[in-house]
């Protein structure tokens, strides 16, 4: 199921072209302040703050699930959506570059999210 929460929340950012889609599982290493980081980057305060949005539309409308607590919506340099197991960290590039968030969970188990392109379904054609 985590699988599944997981993927949307990487869509939803995907589709706002979030860029450097992660997540990181935090149990085996023993974190006691979620189960897993998704972590991303936008390139502009207006992106981040679209990425964080839609994210919570996403998550909302087909995960069943409202943030518990949110920050950083004023500046939208790092927005941090924490839903309890799963904290989402949207980044403007410059300050994940800058606080390197990654690099102090680097013995966690990582994986990466490409975008992926919507199912088409099959028109029929009437004669």
């Amino acid at each position: 199921m985590i699988t599944h929460d997981l993927r949307v929340i990487a869509d939803a950012i995907l589709d706002k072209k979030g860029k450097n889609v992660v997540s990181l599982d935090l149990r085996p290493v023993g974190s006691s302040i979620a189960d897993y980081f998704v972590l991303c980057n936008g390139d502009s305060t207006t992106n981040v703050n679209a990425i964080a949005d839609n994210i919570i539309d996403k998550v909302r409308t087909e995960l069943k699930m409202k943030p518990l607590r949110t920050q950083g919506f004023e500046n939208n340099f790092w927005i941090i959506l924490d839903y309890g197991n799963i904290v989402i960290h949207v980044f403007q590039t410059e300050y994940r570059d800058f606080y390197r968030l990654e690099d102090l969970w680097a013995d966690a188990p990582r994986k990466e999210y490409k975008y992926r392109k919507p199912a088409t379904t099959k028109k029929t054609v009437e004669e």
